[in-house]
């Protein structure tokens, strides 16, 4: 009998340590290697108590996020005698909600998740004590290694493009800025410092922002790590740490129970990979811009006046990759070049769906052609399934991509996470290259 207890007992615990092996969301980053989150996946704290469809999920952030975000990249023009690009509105800066990845900040090292985003510079988390912010919140009275930065520190000076202020307290001026966003919103921050945690790396004297109060309708409810070029960004911050290179793979929306990974420095990259090279553009000194050459659909390039996908430093006009916008947004004209093409070698009728204006039936997706970017020494073929997307139903098949919104005066294709997702992107920041390969993000 005490054999029989014991053998159910050991069964049990068997079972239980496998079930908790098996969860994708028990596995921790390790090495350099980060586990990417989609925001609205199983293993993420921010996800909605009622799931909806990944479409449905799509659609809303395509509709609602995405002109907002073009708005914002749009807006990321240098000033001049600056070496850092203004903050973007705060509706724009955190409404990112895609990815997220897992950081801590502070001695003893405090979770937090934060948007990977590639068109940011600085890191933002809400603080404790901040009015109107959500209950995710880094508490700097507990870390041993925070500090406040002093105003006449240089991170302080990376910070204009927002109202700064200097106020005395304690052996220091802290650098405070306000940001208003959204009409009526606002949002106020503390630039402070304090060690940064990443899988098993430490950056130490880590400057971010310590949102310290939030009004209006758009609240952060999660963290940022700003992964761009510029002086605050993390390749900046963490040195020789990284050898100025990273890469990511995103998993799809569908991954629900899946997650992707962010890998920081040369180690684990892919030894074998297609390049294109990494352009410099002074007027958005902070995105990462390539030079895509061209668009087909199936066998044709898609006749597109040269204007409309050229890489112009002087007017700083051209491609980025972007991490933080849902799907691919070219210029009006480029636009419908790609769609009038699309739309010739594939049956109608075509019927809008959202953001979507090149919808028909699902039936006869197997005639789509297929999608290709062309950039200097790299050609892109997009799988299906990224360049296309299905109605919740299933009834429709839509072309995934979109143009710029009519309200923005905007001068960037962007190529965004729904056509990068299942590839390894790697940003190689100290050989200036970009590099594409196919990846099985889960």
């Amino acid at each position: 009998m005490d054999l029989r207890i014991s053998m159910l007992v050991l069964f049990f615990a068997l079972l239980i340590s496998t079930t908790k092996a098996l969860d994708p969301c028990d596995s921790q980053s390790n090495g350099n290697d980060l586990s990417v989150i989609p925001i609205y996946s199983k293993c993420s704290p921010f996800k909605p108590p009622k799931i909806e469809s990944w479409v449905n999920t799509i659609m809303d952030m395509a509709s609602t996020n995405d002109p907002e975000r073009v708005k914002y990249l749009s807006s990321l023009v240098a000033q001049k005698k600056s070496s850092s690009v203004p903050i973007g509105p705060g509706q724009r800066l955190f409404n990112i909600n895609n990815y997220v990845v897992r950081a801590k900040l502070g001695s003893p090292g405090q979770l937090m998740y934060m948007v990977l985003d590639t068109s940011n510079d600085a890191a933002w988390v809400p603080c404790s004590g901040c009015t109107g912010c959500s209950n995710t919140m880094f508490t700097p009275n507990t870390s041993s290694s925070y500090s406040p930065l002093d105003c006449s520190k240089p991170q302080c000076s990376h910070l204009r493009g927002v109202s700064t202020s200097c106020v005395s307290g304690g052996p220091t001026d802290q650098c405070l800025f306000n940001q208003t966003y959204g009409g009526d919103s606002t949002f106020s921050a503390t630039l402070v410092q304090d060690s940064l945690t990443l899988a098993n790396d430490v950056v130490p004297n880590y400057a971010f922002g310590c949102i310290t109060a939030v009004s209006g309708g758009s609240i952060p409810t999660q963290g940022l790590l700003g992964l761009g070029r510029g002086p605050l960004s993390l390749l900046s911050q963490s040195g020789s740490l990284y050898s100025g290179l990273f890469s990511y793979c995103l998993p799809s929306f569908k991954s629900y129970y899946f997650s992707g990974s962010l890998k920081l420095g040369p180690l684990g990259q892919p030894s074998k990979i297609r390049t294109t090279p990494l352009l410099n553009n002074p007027h958005r000194p902070s995105l990462y811009f390539v030079n895509l050459t061209g668009v087909s659909i199936g066998r044709v390039l898609v006749p597109i006046a040269p204007e409309f996908l050229a890489f112009n430093p002087n007017t700083g006009s051209g491609t980025v990759i972007d991490s933080g916008t849902v799907v691919t947004r070219f210029v009006q004209p480029a636009y419908e070049a790609i769609r009038d093409q699309f739309r010739k070698q594939v049956k109608g009728p075509f019927s809008n769906l959202g953001v979507f204006d090149t919808c028909f039936a699902s039936t006869i997706e197997a005639e789509a052609p297929i999608v290709t970017f062309h950039f200097t020494g790299l050609d892109l073929k997009l799988p299906t399934e990224n360049s296309l997307i299905h109605s919740s139903s299933g009834n429709l098949a839509c072309l995934a991509m979109a143009a710029a919104p009519n309200n923005v005066n905007s001068v960037l294709n962007v190529i965004a996470n729904y056509q990068q997702q299942n590839l390894r992107i790697l940003f190689d920041v100290a050989n200036s290259r970009v590099g594409i390969a196919r990846e099985l993000c889960n």
